[in-house]
């Protein structure tokens, strides 16, 4: 089990920018899929970007393309997300999650966009964005 923090979230007018970190403790991160979710008051929570745990596969959500990137840093034990242009429909809390899948069966290109095929959690960090 890996032990994810997030970090970087806040308050931010429309058009702005925040970079989220994703932290990982207790494994090395570099073994594991990662993916951002976020999740609205009364709304599902839902996948906004994905990684491979190689990084050289990506998914971004429709509502996302062209605005947010999401990125690893393995000697660093840590997953980005970069968000430009922020509207305040991004307003949301988003959390990290990750997954650890065979090397032999995926290589490095696994990446999944439902949460359920999540192990491990964050608890979040919270992106506010004013109008």
């Amino acid at each position: 089990q890996v032990q994810l923090v997030e970090s970087g979230g806040g308050l931010v007018q429309t058009g702005g920018s925040l970079r989220l970190s994703c932290a990982a403790s207790g494994r090395t991160l570099s073994v594991y899929a990662v993916g951002w979710f976020r999740q609205a008051p009364g709304k599902e929570r839902n996948c906004v970007a994905a990684i491979s745990r190689s990084g050289s596969r990506t998914y971004y959500a429709d509502s996302v393309k062209g605005r947010f990137t999401i990125s690893r840093d393995n000697a660093k034990n840590t997953v980005y997300l970069k968000m430009n242009s922020l509207k305040p429909e991004d307003t949301a809390v988003y959390y990290c999650a990750a997954v650890r899948k065979s090397e032999l069966l995926f290589g490095g290109t696994y990446y999944s966009s439902e949460s359920r095929d999540y192990d491990d959690w964050g608890q979040g960090t919270q992106v506010t964005v004013s109008s």
